[in-house]
């Protein structure tokens, strides 16, 4: 097959590093109803290095499906040491956000709020009715809730 016919099959997933899975899980099935599919330890090594681009790499991962079948994948790495949380603003490029439809904005907020999760600002309500709001986590990541009316 040559780089001319070559094309995107499907989505498979999004990956999420964290700083521990242990410490979100609860919050990804719990509250945000995402099933387990798998846990693995991935290890380091050279191959590992070389797909991730981090030399000295170790890693783990967690795979999960939320309700209609999109899948995110939790990334925790043991190594190397200097590892930091990034916490980039919207605005920041390079920044992503994941977006979930919910029955009850408000009520996920507060079933949110006891992980560590904050609204960015006040939920405001677009012209045709839908309900949004960012939010941020403790490992930095952003997930934008929106209620689209009944």
């Amino acid at each position: 097959m040559n780089d001319q016919t070559s094309t995107v099959l499907r989505t498979e997933h999004t990956g999420l590093t964290v700083a521990s899975i242990n410490g979100v899980l609860d919050f990804w099935t719990e509250v945000l109803g995402f099933q387990l599919v798998y846990r693995k330890e991935l290890g380091g090594g050279h191959s590992m290095e070389q797909v991730v681009g981090v030399s000295g790499a170790y890693l783990r991962n967690a795979l999960l499906q939320g309700p209609d079948g999109y899948r995110v994948e939790l990334i925790e790495y043991d190594s190397p040491e200097d590892r930091v949380i990034l916490k980039q603003r919207p605005c920041d490029v390079g920044s992503a956000h994941l977006t979930f439809a919910v029955t009850d904005l408000r009520a996920m907020l507060n079933r949110m709020a006891p992980y560590g999760w904050t609204a960015t600002g006040e939920p405001q309500t677009a012209p045709s009715g839908t309900i949004m709001v960012y939010t941020r986590g403790p490992d930095g990541h952003t997930i934008e809730l929106m209620q689209h009316p009944e």
